[in-house]
């Protein structure tokens, strides 16, 4: 059987077996199409010939087209696939894929967003135990429920904090000051952080840091990095930093249909500067998207 024979095979069990959507197997049958393609103009008719320079060289030609990275990027998984059929059904010893690097597809400086599940386990599990469950259970709630950023979260005071009303108000980039909702699960930290302070000595007044380290004095930046890393690997996640949890918050918010300019407002982006002008949203009105899309928002109730 030559290669296309073998395509063909493979693109009759990933729709018989592994449940993939018809978007997927529509994409795999192109891509492995095209690759086909590659291997009959290169002369390789037979797998036994496939080696790792033939699916560089192969990239290599995607990229010489001008493909975006995302696209090679899916083509290459559909190759890695392909080999991994050929190994199952041993026509290829070894996988010959692995150690294959396509384009990076993080050009874009943002970062992934965590599966709600692993926010989840972070949040429930990440501190549990430690002699600051507390403080570091408030961090996370606070940097996901409210998609801060790590010096927003610094930087609050109690004099910030309306608990009533369960809103924070964030001294944003610029000096812009926004009002952002907190969730039933961060006030009810709120609540204990605030007795615990008390019986501690530390500062409640309105110019009182919210969050203190060592000494009483305002929590770092860097410690707060080093909370939400700490949390993520011992649920086993890797590369999550308080920004991955910023881009989780609106991630999941616009995934459940919040309208994308409550998101924007609420994370203060400088982009809306001059989009304000025509469209304002009020307090309640972001209060009310945050309550019915967030997943952590206490669905509307107090």
């Amino acid at each position: 059987m030559n290669i296309s024979s073998y395509v063909d095979e493979f693109m009759l069990y990933i729709r018989s077996s592994r449940g993939r959507s018809d978007n997927t197997v529509v994409n795999y049958a192109v891509d492995l199409s095209q690759f086909a393609d590659y291997l009959e103009v290169a002369g390789v008719d037979s797998p036994d010939a496939l080696d790792m320079d033939i699916l560089r060289g192969f990239l290599r030609e995607l990229s010489g087209y001008g493909l975006e990275r995302t696209t090679i990027a899916r083509k290459l998984s559909a190759i890695r696939g392909f080999v991994k059929f050929l190994v199952s059904i041993e026509i290829l010893e070894n996988d010959i894929s692995v150690g294959l690097r396509g384009p990076s597809v993080r050009g874009t400086g943002i970062p992934r967003a965590v599966a709600y599940e692993d926010v989840v386990r972070m949040l429930e599990e990440g501190v549990a135990g430690n002699k600051k469950e507390l403080r570091d259970s408030l961090i996370l709630e606070l940097l996901y429920g409210s998609g801060l950023r790590i010096n927003e979260l610094t930087s609050l005071n109690w004099g910030s904090v309306d608990a009533n009303e369960r809103m924070l108000r964030v001294d944003g980039k610029g000096d812009k000051v926004r009002i952002v909702p907190m969730s039933r699960k961060a006030k009810g930290l709120l609540e204990q952080w605030r007795s615990e302070t008390a019986v501690r000595g530390c500062g409640t007044e309105e110019n009182s840091p919210l969050l203190y380290g060592v000494g009483v004095k305002r929590l770092t930046d860097r410690t707060v990095h080093r909370v939400v890393t700490v949390a993520a690997c011992r649920v086993g996640l890797l590369g999550v930093t308080p920004h991955s949890l910023r881009h989780s918050f609106a991630t999941h918010m616009l995934e459940r249909g919040a309208p994308l300019r409550v998101v924007q407002e609420l994370l203060g982006h400088e982009s809306l500067v001059t989009t304000q002008r025509y469209l304002k949203i009020t307090t309640e009105h972001m209060k009310r998207s945050y309550m019915e899309t967030h997943p952590r928002s206490g669905f509307g109730g107090r």
